[in-house]
């Protein structure tokens, strides 16, 4: 018997995916290779602060927009 995590099917930024490993904000940001750059994450509505993103964990079906902060003139 297999004791695999099944895939969680996200949308994010509008786009459905499918991620096999994230089960928090971080770890999808890891995945995204976004975790260095500054951003907001809000899922399902309701921005997470930075401090949650490890423990806020990631359901299927959860939207999630990640927005990220741009400098320039």
């Amino acid at each position: 018997m297999s004791h695999e995590t099944p895939p969680l099917s996200l949308t994010v930024n509008g786009e459905s995916r499918r991620f096999t490993d994230p089960q928090t904000v971080a770890s999808l940001l890891r995945e995204l290779e976004m975790e260095k750059k500054p951003c907001a994450v809000e899922v399902n509505g309701k921005l997470v602060p930075k401090r949650e993103h490890e423990a806020h964990q990631l359901h299927s079906d959860d939207t999630l927009e990640i927005v990220t902060l741009v400098g320039g003139g």
